[in-house]
């Protein structure tokens, strides 16, 4: 017992130097009462302030919610699963919302270091297999994946694109194709083999 209470002090500093999250305390550490899972508390930094969850500014406290689960990534092989109780604001702007969180997104239940590394084996794996292996549903890995390409298609940037090309490749036999785009440098020229 006295091991895995050492293994879940050392979460608390690994998560310090690796996912330290600004105006918030990783307070404690512990073994689910199934012993399968490490739940770590956090608590908000004293006399750190919260800020609005729509309007990103900061605003005076209202109440707290009910304690809230937010899955994080496995470690030794246990999942680790953040518990919070959210603070609710009362912003003059847009009234009573609850705070936002760094490390969650709107009404997520895992947090977003854990839907990018759900997204990221998910590159490599098929859904269920990434499932499985990491003791997820495939609606967890799917809505991981849902996020990060959310994310991508709301921070990118067309500016440097001027031209593209499309074209159309066969990738298997029969009539299947995939049709392509591509972005064409300014300097690019087209070859061709002469006949």
């Amino acid at each position: 017992m006295l091991e895995g209470l050492d293994r879940a002090m050392e979460l608390i500093t690994i998560l310090n130097r690796c996912y330290a999250q600004r105006g918030f305390v990783y307070s404690q550490s512990r073994f689910s009462s199934d012993g399968k899972n490490i739940e770590v508390s956090i608590r908000p930094r004293k006399g750190s302030q919260a800020f609005c969850s729509e309007c990103k500014r900061p605003a005076p406290g209202y109440d707290r919610l009910p304690e809230r689960r937010f899955d994080f990534i496995p470690i030794w092989g246990f999942l680790v699963i953040f518990l919070y109780c959210r603070r609710r604001v009362q912003c003059q702007a847009c009234g009573v919302k609850a705070e936002e969180l760094p490390w969650s997104d709107g009404k997520h239940h895992s947090t977003k270091a854990y839907m990018l590394f759900l997204a990221r084996w998910a590159r490599k794996l098929s859904w269920k297999e990434v499932a499985e292996s990491f003791h997820t549903s495939w609606d967890r890995v799917h809505d991981a994946v849902r996020y990060v390409v959310d994310y991508g298609l709301q921070h990118r940037t067309l500016d440097s694109v001027r031209a593209i090309g499309v074209d159309e490749i066969q990738y298997a036999k029969g009539h299947k194709y995939l049709t392509l785009v591509y972005q064409i440098d300014p300097e690019f020229v087209w070859a061709c083999p002469l006949e």
